[in-house]
């Protein structure tokens, strides 16, 4: 299984999601890893009420399996299903890496 398909699992397993698009950037950063770089946007009805702090932190707390080795860095967009109708499935751009190698 994928880094990517391990993290779709465990988010899945973990929370109700009604919208999951990840994205693995990892050919945009510096360095020969090819599944350390990932961007997430999560749409779930269990963001509703909480702080975009604890978002971060109940992902971060269902993939932390992964964080490290081999994820080296996850850029979250989350989501209850009304932002994302009012962000009508735009995800932002990530940025470009500014790593030593790049």
């Amino acid at each position: 299984m994928s880094v990517a398909e391990r993290i779709e699992t465990l988010l899945r397993e973990g929370m109700q999601v009604d919208t999951v698009l990840l994205e693995n950037e990892s050919h945009m950063h510096a360095g020969p890893a090819t599944e350390s770089h990932f961007k997430l946007a999560l749409v779930s009805p269990e963001f509703d009420g909480l702080s975009k702090v604890r978002r971060h932190q109940k992902i971060y707390g269902l993939v932390a399996e992964l964080m490290q080795n081999p994820i080296h860095a996850l850029a979250m967009h989350l989501y209850t299903p009304q932002e994302w109708q009012t962000q009508q499935g735009n995800v932002p751009v990530s940025p470009n890496c500014m790593g030593a190698h790049k």
